[in-house]
């Protein structure tokens, strides 16, 4: 049965019952976890039930998906199974203005998840990657829905070296791995642990009304930024390029690059790429 979901018995389907009892219960953020085993684009998924007035905490899992996008467009693929593609549904009351945050708080805590449970040293790369080393590991888009903020993240677990789709990325059974130790290819503790940091940090922010200052987020992603401190190439729109170093985030979450002795602000829709400048 090549197309059942027990086909590859290394890569076995997430429960979407164990999810729920795990992370839905009362006080919680999370209301509910549906798990599917293919569609486009989960976070295309969320933000459709979203205007259709879907509470906020709701999960969307998706074993496969066919048209999985990063920011601008740009594709995300891998095989069923291989990773967690997952989006979650906000209705943030925070300023509109701090909204800017949400992806990178989903990283900080993402990243967090997994360094703890892989025990692998993930670096947050402005806007929204997850690298270790030089290598992507993750991608998180979020996406406005009316008053809704979709925020969806596609992580590579256990995808082989054969199947990464460009050799600039990596998975964690390729990083986690080492002499006599297996590599962490479990994506239900995973899963569960990413979505209980989400739900810490995402709080603190909220009761801060949306300060990444007082709640401590502003200090926990620039303890983790791959990209504050470095030397860096920044493509923008129109084939223009500004060379210079990241020198912090700013209130909004916009980076703050340094060239020619002139400080430069730049927001996530700013830039085409972010890339180290050698």
């Amino acid at each position: 049965m090549p197309d059942s979901r027990y086909s590859d018995l290394d890569r076995p389907p997430l429960s979407e019952a164990a999810l729920n009892r795990a992370l839905v219960r009362p006080g919680s953020l999370w209301t509910g976890v549906t798990v599917v085993d293919r569609t486009g684009s989960t976070n295309a998924d969320l933000a459709q039930v979203a205007r259709q007035g879907t509470a906020e905490g709701a999960v969307l899992v998706a074993e496969t998906q066919f048209a999985g996008r990063g920011r601008l467009g740009r594709v995300w693929s891998a095989p069923p199974r291989s990773g967690l593609t997952v989006s979650v549904l906000l209705r943030p009351v925070p300023p509109v203005g701090t909204l800017g945050w949400l992806p990178l708080l989903f990283g900080v805590a993402a990243a967090s998840a997994v360094r703890r449970l892989a025990e692998v040293d993930v670096r947050l790369k402005w806007p929204n990657d997850l690298l270790i080393g030089e290598r992507k590991l993750a991608g998180v888009l979020a996406e406005r829905s009316g008053d809704a903020v979709v925020i969806g993240m596609g992580l590579n677990v256990s995808v082989r070296a054969d199947e990464l789709p460009v050799q600039t990325a990596t998975s964690l059974a390729l990083e986690s791995g080492g002499p006599g130790i297996a590599p962490f290819v479990d994506r239900d503790p995973l899963l569960r642990a990413v979505l209980r940091e989400v739900e810490t940090h995402y709080r603190d922010w909220s009761e801060a009304a949306g300060d990444a200052d007082a709640c401590g987020l502003r200090a926990a992603y620039q303890a983790s930024s791959a990209t504050i401190g470095r030397e860096i190439r920044v493509e923008l729109p129109g084939e223009r390029m500004l060379t210079g170093t990241a020198t912090g985030i700013d209130h909004a979450g916009h980076l703050q690059v340094t060239a020619g002795g002139e400080r430069h602000t730049l927001s996530a829709g700013d830039v085409v790429h972010v890339r180290p400048s050698t």
